[in-house]
């Protein structure tokens, strides 16, 4: 039964055989295995083709033509190393010759002198001298022709000073000082666009005051038809002040709403 069962199966009992035949196949296309491997390690140790000989041989002599530059540079070096290092002691023994002798202990060594010359001054005797007698200065004491002369031009010069003086004050008195002024734009508001607006111009107008000065004026639309008065006074600012101003205007209270500064400059 067993045996059978095998039969009705499909089982390839010959697979080796077959395994064989193709190894043997392959083995007469490309060689045997162990052939290949050693195959391969010859390719490896032969020489290459004869242009990367060459291009190793050119390298080769490269790196050589670069060896001998670089020792030739060391060599330079090493020359200029031993140069400096001969100059350098040849210094250390010239300075070391230069140093002063120290001075022994028991020589004493006295610092250097100059000659002193004496420089004589002149004496208070020919001083002296050179005044006059006593009797001189008395005469002169006794004379005083110009004392009186002297005095008298003093108090003539100190009333010239004080006249002019007194002059120059007159005409700084008479001499008008400056007056600060201020240019003022005002925008005075009516109640609503029924108002007469040539009328509150007037009224503005009609406000008059000692260094007030009104200028040109413009009506300026506000929205919903409604238009304000922009108008400009020139004010002296000891005089007029700007809270003064605004109250009379806002006095016309049937025309008048309200009164703004819209700009104010010193002139």
């Amino acid at each position: 039964m067993a045996v059978d069962h095998f039969l009705s199966e499909k089982i390839w009992f010959d697979k080796y055989k077959y395994d064989d035949a193709e190894r043997r196949y392959y083995e007469q296309m490309n060689g045997p295995v162990g052939g290949s491997s050693q195959q391969q390690s010859t390719n490896t140790t032969s020489p290459g083709p004869p242009g990367d000989q060459n291009d190793l041989l050119s390298r080769i002599s490269h790196l050589e033509v670069e060896n001998q530059n670089l020792r030739s540079v060391v060599a330079d070096l090493q020359m200029a190393i031993f140069k400096l290092e001969s100059r350098l002691n040849a210094l250390e023994k010239s300075s070391t010759s230069h140093q002063p002798a120290a001075v022994p202990p028991t020589q004493k060594v006295e610092p250097f002198s100059v000659p002193s010359k004496k420089v004589e001054l002149p004496s208070a005797s020919p001083a002296k001298k050179a005044e006059p007698p006593a009797a001189e200065e008395d005469d002169d004491d006794d004379i005083d022709l110009f004392g009186s002369d002297d005095e008298e031009e003093d108090q003539e010069a100190a009333k010239v000073r004080e006249e002019r003086l007194r002059q120059y004050a007159e005409k700084k008195a008479k001499k008008p000082g400056l007056i600060a002024k201020s240019s003022i734009l005002l925008d005075v508001k009516p109640w609503d666009d029924e108002t007469d607006m040539a009328k509150m111009e007037e009224c503005v107008r009609s406000i008059h005051m000692d260094g007030l000065v009104w200028g040109a004026s413009k009506l300026v639309p506000v929205g919903y038809g409604i238009k304000k008065l922009q108008i400009q006074c020139v004010v002296e600012d000891d005089k007029v002040g700007t809270d003064i101003l605004e109250e009379e205007i806002t006095k016309f209270e049937d025309y008048v709403q309200s009164v703004d500064i819209a700009a104010f400059n010193k002139i």
